[in-house]
């Protein structure tokens, strides 16, 4: 082999170019391949989030307010008249007639006290006034002969003034002790405890034997004392009811009320407006409010817990609401409404009569106007908003069908507000 032959390098073969070009150029395929798949799996991502930012809201149209407002509150049943008996004598309870449930007539006698030491005062009085009376007698007689006696030697001016004067004083102190013994005759009467009035014994809390102080009743063993009786008059009875601050307006001589009471089920009782305290309480903001109810039957019973329902009519001219749907800010009270172009814009509004899950919007909106429904506190003056259907089973009103997001320019449609719940207020495609 010559040198020259040695030295020569092996030349490549046509078909081994061939092969490196085609796989340089699947490579640049594959490389730009992939540099185009995550530009636009970039620009997707990209589209989503900025989609995402965009709240979907749920839109309301504003109702009129109802014809008629109904209330429930809970009412407190008492007694036309009730009156504690205490003792205005001290002793002892000789014996009771009356027990609890018992009906009374006007002065029958409930209980009598036995009293020896007010006996006693009493049987002085009287003899002192028997003394002052004998005394009184005598100073007349005497003052009787002095005058007699007066203008002559035998007696002077002075000493006839005197007795005559005697006699007045006399008869001053037989008028203090004849008031005397009244005063203890009066007490004597009080050993009879009596009712007051016709009604029913409600309670007793005195028994034979009971030691009883005068203007209390049955003293404890720390000292305490309570009324020996209650009786209450039943044949009506007063029904009392906080009024909110709200429904004030329903109160006046028209009122009338739907009384039901837990112990019969289903049973009505009419109620008459009696009287009002014209004040709010400060720590409630309710007012007094006395309905009277006809208890012939007696079926009613004092200190019961009753429900009391009113219906007084309403203003269909003001529009509602859901609770759900006003946004209290710096700026005060507000509702987001959606423009045409699908942008929020907050409006303040003027809040009247909280109805419960609606509430009276007096003035900043129309009956047109699209409400976002349970708006968050995020949304902003301007922003851009998705309109949704409403979730089945949920806010949807009774639909049988919803969706998800709504792209822009679907048909959707603003749902009337319910009567009944602000959450039943949604959206219908």
């Amino acid at each position: 082999m010559t040198a020259t032959g040695e030295n020569q390098t092996p030349r490549m073969s046509g078909r081994g170019r061939l092969y490196i070009t085609l796989g340089g150029i699947v490579l640049a395929v594959i490389v730009a391949g992939g540099i185009i798949e995550r530009r636009v799996h970039v620009a997707h991502l990209r589209a989503v989030a900025q989609d995402a930012a965009i709240p979907r809201v749920q839109v309301i149209l504003p109702q009129q307010g109802p014809k008629t407002r109904t209330l429930d509150l809970p009412g407190n049943i008492s007694a036309w008249y009730q009156a504690p008996i205490y003792a205005q004598v001290s002793g002892y309870v000789q014996m009771w007639y009356k027990d609890i449930g018992a009906q009374v007539k006007a002065g029958e006698i409930l209980a009598t006290i036995d009293t020896p030491g007010l006996d006693a005062q009493y049987a002085a009085s009287k003899a002192n006034f028997d003394v002052a009376m004998a005394r009184y007698r005598l100073a007349v007689i005497t003052a009787k002969r002095w005058r007699a006696l007066q203008g002559t030697q035998a007696v002077s001016q002075q000493e006839v003034d005197v007795q005559v004067a005697n006699a007045e004083a006399q008869q001053a102190e037989v008028e203090a002790a004849r008031h005397e013994a009244s005063r203890y005759a009066a007490l004597i009467g009080f050993k009879q405890l009596v009712a007051p009035f016709d009604g029913v014994v409600t309670s007793r809390l005195a028994d034979v034997g009971d030691y009883v102080n005068a203007g209390g009743g049955d003293v404890s063993s720390r000292g305490t004392a309570t009324e020996l009786f209650s009786v209450a008059d039943v044949h009506r009875m007063r029904v009392f009811v906080s009024v909110p601050q709200d429904y004030a307006d329903i109160i006046s001589p028209k009122l009338e009320g739907d009384v039901s009471v837990p112990q019969y089920p289903g049973r009505v009782f009419k109620a008459k407006f009696l009287a009002t305290a014209k004040a709010f309480n400060a720590g409630t903001r309710t007012v007094t409010t006395e309905l009277v109810v006809d208890n012939d039957k007696r079926e009613l019973w004092p200190d019961s817990y009753a429900n009391v329902h009113f219906v007084a009519p309403g203003d269909p001219d003001i529009l509602i609401v859901p609770e759900g749907a006003l946004v209290f800010r710096a700026q005060g009270m507000q509702v987001a409404v959606v423009d045409a172009d699908d942008r929020i814009r907050l409006r303040n509004v003027t809040v009247g009569t909280n109805l419960g899950t609606n509430v009276q919007i007096l003035a900043g909106i129309g009956p047109k106007d699209r409400i976002v429904n349970n708006p968050s506190a995020g949304l902003l003056e301007g922003q851009k908003v998705y309109l949704v259907g409403a979730t089945q089973g949920y806010n949807d009103a009774g639909a049988t069908a919803s969706r998800g997001a709504v792209d822009k320019g679907d048909d959707v449609r603003a749902m009337p507000v319910g009567d009944s719940n602000a959450g039943d207020a949604g959206v219908r495609q």
